[in-house]
């Protein structure tokens, strides 16, 4: 019986020339798994994360910098440090999206992948602290410290700005996790 097995998968890398995972999972009938990841690179669905990567910490950004004294607290600081990292991060991988769906090839070196996979986990991590960290900052000044931090517009504007972190951040996490379940079927086939 075993040896069965191990002619029935040397025939189908034979017949279909196409990995063992392929061949293990009979339901891709030729197609190879990365393909069908969604948010793979270099397919609409990456772009428009890291499109929306991009948009909601530029607005992130602009609510907490625009006419706002933010550099009093840390946690403020903190936030438009992560966000000016997130945001060439985010758009040169968009250009890199646009770029492998306008020649209809995907980038799927195994090398290239793990360097953004870790990049996308690094930025992750630190949008969630940048995040978090604002948003309770901002919501100690409207709770516990009332009027005497900020007045109701300002506050309003800090926890916008919190908001739209959150929303990267969440957009950040679904890439990286995408990207993240690529990468076994990648190093298969390294």
């Amino acid at each position: 019986m075993e040896s069965f097995h191990i002619r029935l998968q040397c025939r189908c890398r034979e017949e279909c020339h196409t990995t063992a995972v392929q061949c293990r999972f009979p339901f891709y009938q030729g197609r190879s798994m990365e393909e069908d990841l969604p948010g793979s690179i270099g397919i609409s669905v990456s772009l428009a994360l890291r499109l929306g990567q991009a948009l909601f910490s530029v607005a992130s950004l602009l609510f907490m910098c625009v006419g706002v004294q933010f550099y009093a607290y840390t946690s403020f600081c903190f936030l438009v440090t992560i966000k000016g990292l997130v945001i060439p991060w985010s758009l040169t991988l968009a250009m890199v999206d646009a770029f492998s769906m306008f020649v209809k090839r995907q980038s799927r070196q195994f090398q290239i992948v793990s360097v953004i996979v870790i990049g996308d986990w690094i930025l992750s991590f630190l949008s969630l602290a940048a995040a978090c960290s604002t948003a309770s900052v901002s919501d100690f000044m409207v709770t516990e410290a009332g009027a005497s931090f900020c007045d109701g517009k300002l506050c309003s504007r800090y926890q916008i700005s919190a908001a739209m972190a959150c929303l990267s951040w969440s957009l950040s996490l679904a890439s990286a996790l995408f990207n993240l379940w690529l990468l076994p079927s990648l190093y298969s086939n390294f």
